[in-house]
């Protein structure tokens, strides 16, 4: 199997979807959003792929890599995927509309 080299993913490859939990609800008051991002990526990888998809300005970025947990289903007992987790700081102005307003 051969590993795919994290610079030939694309910008929705790379950033899968934002993560929206309580925690990352109240950072959102520090403009500091919480994304769940390939695994392989890098932190230069992931500011350049925020800024091109929400034209926005990253001025921090930190990641961190979830534990492995146990999932059951019956009798059978196995694993969720793990992921890496990143949250994003915004300049000041800059905002990504996670919520759409109707």
């Amino acid at each position: 199997m051969n590993k795919i080299s994290t610079y030939h993913l694309s910008n929705q490859q790379l950033v899968k979807y934002p993560i929206i939990t309580d925690k990352a609800t109240r950072i959102l008051e520090n403009n500091q959003y919480t994304f769940l991002v390939d695994r392989s990526s890098d932190k230069t990888l992931i500011k350049s792929a925020i800024e091109e998809l929400f034209k926005v300005k990253v001025t921090k970025v930190n990641t961190c890599h979830l534990p492995r947990k146990q999932k059951r289903i019956g009798k059978y007992i196995g694993w969720k995927p793990q992921y890496k987790k990143a949250i994003v700081t915004l300049s000041e102005g800059d905002v990504i509309n996670l919520f759409t307003e109707n």
